[in-house]
């Protein structure tokens, strides 16, 4: 772990050094910490770099005295503040306690440990000794009394580093009225491209690669939870394809409203920022506290995307995901919605267990409508109390005739919500986020419970662990159906707190179940990939990747998501069709390839399949289970787009690049078709491998260069899964 952070006391320079990336700033002779360079590994100092000249119009800070060629506006800033004439988004504006919105933060001091950093109620990338190390770098504000420890974690074996910072108060009140985690200022290339992920309900993560023209482009989760941005973002060079060419990554572990921007400014420098929104959020912070800012992982890659992402799958893989679950295989599992919703018995559940035991799957999941009053989706939500008249029995007795069958048993929940028909809501209605004098804007006919009280997130964990004390429950799913407007607590002694402390009842509540039940596996879900973050794969190894489980929209909504997230931690089932969201109707073998890009599972009622499709179910669950390792800690491979050609295809390569698993799936077919020939990866070189399905040799190099051509077999979103062995 030598040479990972160096501080050059001549040039006052900060160098980290990951294994293929060097990252530097420099104190300058201000005490203004200054970024300097990211890119490729490099030696020296990069202070040749900064330019100085009279710009015009621009200004120029008090130290400078008669010089107009030192101004923040022109400089590339670590940590840019509002107030000292950077003109570009700032990562920080304080609004002090004379009114004032001016920080001035200069260098105080630093400190080099080993290991990766944690941050006090929130998620974190965690790493040993071994694996990691943390530099701090504080600056101060000698007027308001504000210092900011910036927060650099550096896994130099991944090509990671995270940014977070802590900002404590030791005057008078301030406020925090935009607080973000990181920043990356780009002197050069002016021909950038900005990669985000945007989407909607059913659609989410699609991919957009566009120019960066002048001016700010913004993305923003206003919503709590949103499928419509999700929070990372890449800047690329515009030849950077899967496998050549310079890319960056920011990807924020947080799980609530977050606000990512790409700004080029007058000089045509790139600016990239992601943080928290700073709408509805203002964040008072009295003498002697101190606020937590969230982490952001960033990574380099002049390997183009494919090395980019497989930086940030081992990362969140290895260092975000954590406990019993992190890397063996999932259950295949499931779920009852799509064949009860909410008419569902005791009885008919065993009936549905037979079925799915004599498939050969491992869990069955009880969906919504087991508590309370549950027969629609209007009532009872904070009512965690089982429905023994619904069922015809106590859980602890269904569970258990579930095991006895050989299955294990899992349930669904949404601790966050309440229904006005509820006893909870006529017990206690001040702990819905409700604005006192007005209606309350309703989602899916409910309101969100007040988790930035204590008092709640405390009787809803009690109530959800009586359910999991009183049997054998293995597995929850944790939902989360509609977004936070009324953003108005009853008790907070600030509004501009609510948002953010929110989400810190989220993460306790979280990692109390994980502290209590540490074999438990849970599934975040929001109303399918709404929060689908690193910050939740700390507490949740896997989120349901969106409810469209249609098998050629999930392509897409897996292939953006593989950006910067693993399989592993992908939900995806196979359902039945015609599919529920969109009315397609697709093979099964197709669904099935699809859905073992993910944790796997089924969505669809037994009893309604033929004898056919039972024996290719019972295939195609053992197929997962001999390939389930591979899938989920192998490296992955996107080696066609499904937005560019008529066929998406993947690959997963084991750690010694001895086996492989490629998959592939029509999407567009035509008359006279011409062949597709898939181009592998990842593979050894001047290698034979032994197609095990089809019992044929090939060369290595002539997969990797030329490809395997997909044979023709006449029929509508045919899929193929081949498993490739090293002689």
């Amino acid at each position: 772990m030598d040479n990972i952070v160096i501080y050059n006391e001549k040039d006052r320079t900060f160098t980290i050094n990951t294994k293929s990336s060097t990252y530097q700033m420099q104190v300058d002779e201000y005490g203004v910490l200054l970024h300097l360079y990211y890119g490729r590994r490099a030696v020296g100092c990069m202070d040749y770099l900064l330019t100085h000249a009279d710009r015009g119009t621009i200004t120029n800070i008090y130290d400078a005295g008669m010089n107009r060629h030192y101004s923040y506006d022109t400089l590339p800033q670590e940590y840019p503040v509002s107030g000292m004439g950077d003109m570009r988004s700032p990562a920080l504006m304080v609004l002090n306690n004379d009114g004032s919105t001016a920080s001035d933060l200069r260098f105080e001091g630093y400190e080099i440990t080993d290991g990766k950093y944690s941050l006090k109620g929130l998620p974190a990338v965690y790493a040993d000794a071994s694996e990691a190390k943390t530099l701090a770098i504080t600056l101060s504000d000698k007027a308001s009394k504000l210092k900011v420890k910036l927060l650099y974690g550096i896994l130099p074996g991944l090509d990671i580093i995270t940014r977070a910072a802590i900002i404590t108060n030791e005057g008078e009140e301030v406020r925090l009225e935009k607080v973000l985690s990181a920043n990356l200022d780009f002197l050069t290339d002016k021909n950038k491209e900005l990669i985000t992920f945007y989407g909607r309900h059913g659609m989410e993560r699609k991919l957009q690669r566009e120019y960066i023209g002048h001016g700010e482009k913004t993305i923003i989760n206003r919503r709590g939870s949103s499928h419509q941005h999700n929070p990372m973002m890449i800047v690329c060079d515009p030849d950077t394809t899967e496998n050549s060419g310079v890319c960056y990554s920011m990807q924020f572990v947080y799980s609530g409203c977050f606000k990512g921007t790409c700004e080029k400014d007058q000089l045509d420098q790139v600016r990239l920022q992601l943080g928290l929104s700073d709408e509805k959020f203002s964040y008072p912070l009295k003498k002697g506290e101190e606020f937590v800012v969230p982490e952001v992982i960033m990574s380099y890659s002049d390997g183009g995307f494919s090395k980019l992402s497989h930086n940030l799958h081992s990362c969140i893989r290895k260092h975000v995901c954590r406990g019993y679950w992190r890397d063996i295989e999932r259950p295949v599992l499931i779920n009852s919605w799509e064949a009860f919703y909410f008419s569902f018995t005791g009885e008919s559940l065993l009936g549905f267990c037979d079925e799915a035991a004599a498939l050969g799957i491992d869990m069955l999941v009880l969906d919504d409508g087991w508590f309370g009053g549950r027969n629609d989706d209007n009532s009872s939500l904070g009512d965690w109390i089982v429905n023994e008249e619904k069922l015809g029995m106590p859980l602890p007795e269904l569970v258990k005739r579930i095991n006895d069958k050989g299955v294990k048993f899992g349930i669904w929940v949404e601790p966050e919500m309440i229904s006005e028909e509820s006893r909870l809501y006529k017990e206690h209605p001040d702990w819905a986020l409700t604005i006192p004098g007005r209606a309350p804007v309703r989602g899916r006919n409910q309101l969100v419970l007040d988790f930035s009280r204590k008092e709640v997130v405390d009787h809803i964990f009690s109530m959800i662990c009586d359910i999991l004390d009183s049997a054998n429950i293995e597995y929850v799913k944790w939902d989360f159906n509609r977004v936070i407007v009324d953003v108005y607590s009853r008790t907070a002694s600030d509004q501009g707190k609510v948002l953010y402390d929110y989400v810190l009842g989220l993460y306790d509540f979280l990692e109390r179940l994980n502290e209590r039940y540490p074999k438990l596996l849970i599934e975040g879900c929001a109303g399918g990939g709404g929060r689908y973050d690193a910050g939740m794969m700390y507490y949740t190894p896997q989120i349901w990747l969106s409810d469209n489980t249609d098998a050629i929209d999930r392509l897409r909504i897996q292939y953006g998501s593989s950006f910067g997230y693993p399989i592993s931690t992908m939900g995806a089932h196979v359902s039945a069709v015609p599919n529920e969201m969109n009315g397609r109707v697709t093979p099964l073998n197709t669904r099935s390839v699809t859905a073992m890009s993910g944790t796997f599972g089924y969505e669809l009622d037994p009893k309604k399949l033929s004898e056919d499709d039972k024996n290719e179910i019972r295939n195609q669950v053992k197929t997962f289970k001999k390939y389930g390792s591979l899938i989920h800690n192998g490296t992955y491979y996107r080696l066609s787009s499904p937005f560019e050609k008529d066929y998406t295809a993947w690959l997963v390569v084991s750690e010694d690049k001895k086996e492989a698993l490629l998959s592939a799936v029509i999407t567009n077919e035509r008359a006279n078709p011409l062949p597709h020939y898939v181009k592998l990866a990842g593979l050894l070189d001047q290698t034979i491998y032994h197609n095990d399905d089809l019992g044929v040799d090939y060369s290595s190099d002539a997969l990797m260069e030329v490809g395997i051509p997909l044979p023709n077999i006449m029929n509508e979103y045919a899929a193929y899964q081949w498993h490739f062995s090293a002689r």
